[in-house]
């Protein structure tokens, strides 16, 4: 009976604590809370990747005991069966110190059959057997001998016992089930949940584009897992800098070395713009230049990755359809000009929440500090980038 107790009042306390770390990320701004302007497009009503229409996202956040800090995130390119009905897709490889499985069907095909499902580097074959598992167990996919998941990761060992590979298929099963349509949790949730990013807490960050009705009015969402480092510049402010946290501060000055510029960056991005996986790669590409006006270091440990796909209906392939061509209208490379644009700077946005809605954490016998927001305020404003 007493050991009956005692285990209720372990699961109500990691409970507790699960749902207190969430509702301190919660209570962190967005960029655009603090009247932060990235860029000059306007963002969809959510600033998230789901102002995409369709787009659903779940995470499974995994906090347990001193050294677990970890989780799963999915999203979901539309509700369907994605095997019955594959988007166009493309990867774009920035830096490939990473374990991106499913990369080179994707480039060869220009197709996603599955959901894109982030998760931290030593889990990524049991998160890839258990997305098999579910398309496998979809209706209508009674007869597929072969599945294509796609699953990108980031290191998260410093506060995560990594080598433990406490994520299980539920886990998995669990975001995909609760993926959904509507604002995206950001900060220390799924596969954020153990993320450092320029020396500060990292994790999941989303931000959106909308183009003016003279471009087609397409939309563009990105999501991101930031792990990576550098020298932390918001908005042209060297908020890094004025901080004393960044890359080679150690070597360049006296103090102790809080980044070491290595880990990782995902960079999911959705579209509904009609763009075939030749252009959509190109489009990939271009998350890499937001990604360095955050003060991104490309170093050698960091394995970055683009994956963009269309959600156009128009351009999916119906696999129980197999006619021998296809006519649909595509964007031309003349138009895509200003979804290049939108794609960085949404990528930009969504970096910084992924910081700002970050909180402290510690786990696996370190400490990370959420960034000090009243400090980057007064950064901000000093060097003009907020009023």
């Amino acid at each position: 009976m007493a050991r009956e107790f005692v285990a209720v009042a372990a699961s109500l306390l990691l409970a507790s604590s699960v749902s207190a770390q969430s509702a301190n990320s919660n209570t962190r701004p967005r960029a655009s809370d603090l009247g932060l302007k990235v860029g000059i497009l306007p963002t969809g009503p959510l600033n998230a990747i789901t102002d995409v229409a369709g787009v659903e996202v779940g995470h499974t956040t995994i906090i347990s005991g001193d050294n677990v800090r970890t989780g799963v995130t999915a999203v979901l390119p539309h509700s369907g069966n994605l095997y019955r009905d594959k988007v166009p897709g493309a990867i774009f490889v920035g830096n490939g110190f990473g374990k991106l499985t499913g990369s080179t069907p994707v480039n060869e095909m220009g197709e996603i059959e599955t959901p894109i499902v982030l998760t931290n580097t030593a889990s990524v074959p049991r998160v890839a057997d258990a997305v098999m598992t579910y398309i496998l167990t979809l209706p209508g996919n009674e007869n597929v001998l072969s599945v294509n998941p796609v699953i990108g990761e980031t290191n998260d060992g410093y506060l995560n016992d990594i080598r433990g590979r406490h994520i299980t298929p539920d886990d998995v099963f669990a975001a995909i089930k609760k993926a959904k349509t509507g604002p995206v949790e950001e900060g220390n949730v799924g596969a954020g949940t153990g993320t450092v990013a320029f020396g500060w807490k990292g994790g999941i960050g989303t931000s959106s584009r909308k183009l003016p009705q003279n471009f087609g009015g397409y939309t563009v969402g990105v999501l991101v897992q930031t792990n990576f480092g550098g020298v932390l510049s918001i908005a042209g402010a060297p908020v890094g800098q004025e901080l004393g946290r960044y890359y080679l501060h150690n070597e360049l000055q006296e103090g102790s070395r809080k980044d070491k510029a290595d880990g990782s960056c995902m960079i999911v991005i959705a579209t509904d713009a009609p763009i075939d996986p030749r252009n959509l790669r190109r489009f990939a590409a271009r998350a890499w230049l937001g990604m360095a006006r955050t003060g991104s270091a490309a170093s050698n440990g960091s394995g970055d990755y683009a994956i963009a796909f269309s959600t156009a209906p128009q351009l999916r392939n119906h696999t129980s359809e197999k006619p021998p061509t296809r006519h649909a209208e595509l964007l031309t490379n003349d138009a895509m000009s200003p979804l290049f644009l939108a794609v960085i700077e949404a990528t930009e946005e969504a970096i910084y929440n992924s910081i700002f809605r970050a909180t402290t954490m510690s786990g696996n016998g370190h400490t990370v500090e959420g960034l000090p927001i009243d400090k980057t305020i007064e950064i901000l404003k000093e060097h003009r980038s907020i009023k």
